[in-house]
């Protein structure tokens, strides 16, 4: 682990120099700053006194863009992100959209009002983002998806690998001895890199993987991100494949609305038919039956969030992402037809 000393003796400076240019201190010429933050980026160096200078950013507040009004999986994030700011000694203001609106536009909205020192967007269109980012200048962190590819070097992303997550969660499924699956929510978008797409990509190369077939038409259903619209589409899902044992939902609300129109139906969960959602919220585990799910590590999420984001307010740091591990959380909501009844 790089410490300080290195730092020190790798620029040539002082401990002492070091420490004034990691605190932000005026007393540091400007060629010493320069030669000390540029070994600072090129040893990806975390301060261990990270908390103590994070508190020093500037006074403006940073903002927090909510793709997703009353959505309980970015509301545990941004929940834990107010939380470590205020660790920092910080403030946020928080502003919420709809799942249609464009948070680009948005964003470039809140810098013209409120001149804020850094963007965080919880939920996102990477669509917006590759068409629209370039207008903002101030550091940001897109939370949820992946910005890797898109080249800002203002821009860091956080997230969960999706594709990978979705495949775990139908793996889950087979093991079960399930055959018959079904994919519930989202909706058929032209951007292969949206959560969704990701999801049920991700699921369907499984099966395909595993020889299973799947017939689009009649073994997916699209909706929205919400418990009403999960009881509503898997009453539909289930018009068309009243044959299917289990359904991977692409959102734990999707799943628990899902697992109301089921009871609706007639269906008992999982002696019927078994359910698995994905995002790990707190509800899932209210639900009768325990509803099993991929969980997104929100926490982590949110502190490498704060973390990276006040990093660059201050030292200039170039982006970062990263894939935060998920895991499964295993829940009454699946059975095993293996197993004799």
């Amino acid at each position: 682990m790089v410490t300080i000393k290195d730092i020190a003796k790798l620029s040539g400076y002082s401990i002492g120099t070091v420490s004034r240019v990691i605190n932000q201190r005026s007393d540091v010429s400007p060629a010493a700053r320069e030669i000390i933050e540029r070994v600072i980026r090129e040893q990806n160096f975390q301060p261990n006194t990270n908390a103590r200078f994070l508190k020093q950013a500037l006074h403006s507040p940073v903002t927090v863009i909510v793709k997703g009004i009353g959505n309980p999986f970015l509301e545990s994030i941004l929940e834990a992100i107010q939380i470590s700011m205020q660790m920092h000694g910080e403030s946020v203001n928080v502003t919420f959209l709809d799942e249609q609106a464009d948070e680009i536009a948005e964003a470039v909205r809140t810098i013209s009002r409120s001149k804020p020192k850094g963007l965080i967007f919880l939920g996102g269109s990477l669509h917006n983002f590759r068409e629209g980012f370039g207008q903002i200048n101030v550091p940001s962190v897109l939370v949820t998806a992946d910005a890797a590819g898109l080249g800002f070097p203002q821009l860091s992303s956080f997230c969960t690998d999706d594709a990978e997550a979705a495949a775990e969660a139908v793996r889950r499924l087979l093991a079960g001895g399930h055959r018959r699956i079904g994919i519930l929510g989202g909706y058929p978008v032209p951007y292969p890199e949206d959560n969704s797409m990701k999801r049920f990509d991700g699921a369907l190369e499984e099966l395909r993987k595993h020889g299973i077939g799947f017939d689009r038409d009649r073994d997916y259903e699209g909706c929205g991100f919400s418990m009403a619209e999960g009881e509503a589409g898997v009453i539909r899902l289930l018009r068309k494949a009243p044959d299917l044992t289990a359904i991977f939902a692409l959102g734990d609300m999707i799943a628990i609305g899902a697992m109301k129109g089921l009871r609706t139906m007639g269906r008992q969960i999982p002696e019927d038919i078994s359910i698995i959602g994905f995002d790990g919220i707190g509800f899932g585990s209210y639900t009768n039956p325990c509803l099993a799910t991929i969980r997104q590590d929100t926490n982590r999420l949110a502190s490498r969030t704060v973390e990276t984001l006040l990093l660059q307010i201050n030292t200039k740091r170039p982006a970062v992402h990263e894939m935060i591990p998920y895991e499964f959380t295993a829940g009454d909501s699946i059975s095993d037809l293996h197993r004799p009844r």
